[in-house]
């Protein structure tokens, strides 16, 4: 029997779309010569400016690197790479490894059009409507002629929170509570800043900062991160698989660790040239956590009977989970009636490029199995 044909499309070539893009080989090779054979075809790559793409003629895994940047044929918009991958002859999946807004509003267009998509993104998953129009044109909910998404790496990179919320819910298990540590550059910011006894020195929080930043941590802008709507994103997703009604991101208590005075700030280096004179204000925070026998740190918590969402600081016993974190992880607590007062916990790395390449990569395979 000829082996299965199934086409990848890959957008975004950065630090998730290489790691991916190599798992994928991997992942081609092992599927090739599997009992029920898949070939998997990268049929297109692209980056913000530049695309390969040969008329759906399979690209080679060896030195596409140099060969997209020597490529003169410009990335289409949005929607006309959804007409274009359209014209695919057979199950084609857009694996999104950008941050584009513009990409993933597209979304209900591509999933419409019979493709399916395997992201990261949480862009997608944050707005009311553009989420409610993808569960109307998702394969997922049954929508015939739709394509299947999937995004478990919106949520904790590889690990797997949103494929446990939903076997959670899917199987009648009621979730009461969510709480954690959802991103890897807030874990690393307080674990450097107020790490538990034992586990080294603090450092003044612009100093962490300023390390998370050369370590690639953060984003470009560090306040990007420090605004906390990176993890508000993430629970907003949570929120909504676990029947809150969340309008958007900006619609629940989220507190900003972005002093008021460098809002406006005209630059990210100016920005962190000036956070050393607000040191003092995070030093009460430790202070205080140290009085109280804890250690401070920024959480997400969703309470499913108050319908409340908020991402926080809070001060944790130094022998609670949280406080242990080591590193970037995260850690999510899953209370449920079937788990009573002792939560489901789910910790690991929470941010790197092949972790999250990872759970998209997983995501491709769970494509592979609903095309069954």
């Amino acid at each position: 029997m000829p082996p299965r044909q199934v086409n990848i499309a890959v957008i975004g070539t950065g630090g998730v779309g290489t790691a991916f893009i190599s798992q994928l080989e991997t992942l081609s090779k092992r599927l090739a010569s599997a009992p029920s054979p898949t070939s998997l075809n990268l049929v297109l790559l692209a980056r913000s400016t530049k695309m390969l793409f040969n008329d759906f003629t399979p690209l080679s895994f060896t030195n596409w690197t140099s060969t997209l940047s020597s490529s003169t044929t410009p990335t289409p918009s949005p929607s006309d790479l959804a007409s274009l991958l359209s014209k695919s002859k057979d199950p084609i999946i857009l694996v999104d490894n950008t941050s584009s807004q513009e990409l993933a509003d597209t979304y209900p267009l591509i999933l419409q059009k019979g493709i399916h998509i395997a992201t990261a993104s949480k862009k997608a998953f944050s707005a009311r409507t553009t989420w409610n129009a993808i569960q109307s044109a998702s394969a997922n909910n049954g929508h015939t002629g739709g394509g299947y998404i999937y995004h478990e790496s919106s949520v904790g990179a590889g690990l797997p929170i949103l494929t446990t919320i939903h076997d959670l819910v899917d199987t009648g298990d009621r979730v009461t509570k969510i709480e954690g540590v959802f991103s890897g550059t807030m874990s690393f910011l307080f674990n450097s800043f107020q790490p538990v006894p034992g586990a080294g020195t603090g450092v003044p929080f612009s100093a962490a900062v300023r390390e998370a930043k050369e370590k690639g941590y953060t984003e470009p802008d560090p306040r990007d991160d420090l605004n906390g709507l990176d993890v508000a994103r993430k629970l907003t997703i949570l929120a909504r698989l676990v029947g809150v009604d969340v309008e958007s991101p900006t619609s629940f208590e989220v507190q900003s660790l972005i002093p008021k005075e460098l809002e406006s700030a005209g630059s990210a280096d100016e920005f962190l040239a000036r956070l050393p004179e607000y040191d003092g204000k995070m030093k009460a925070y430790e202070t205080t956590a140290k009085a109280m026998g804890g250690v401070v740190r920024y959480v997400g918590k969703i309470d499913v009977a108050k319908g409340e969402v908020r991402c926080l600081l809070e001060i944790f016993k130094v022998d609670h989970p949280i406080a242990a974190l080591k590193g970037s992880d995260n850690i999510v607590s899953i209370y449920t009636e079937r788990y009573g007062a002792n939560p489901l916990i789910i910790q690991g790395a929470g941010a790197g490029a092949e972790v999250t390449a990872m759970g998209v990569t997983a995501d491709v395979l769970r494509i592979l199995r609903a095309l069954h």
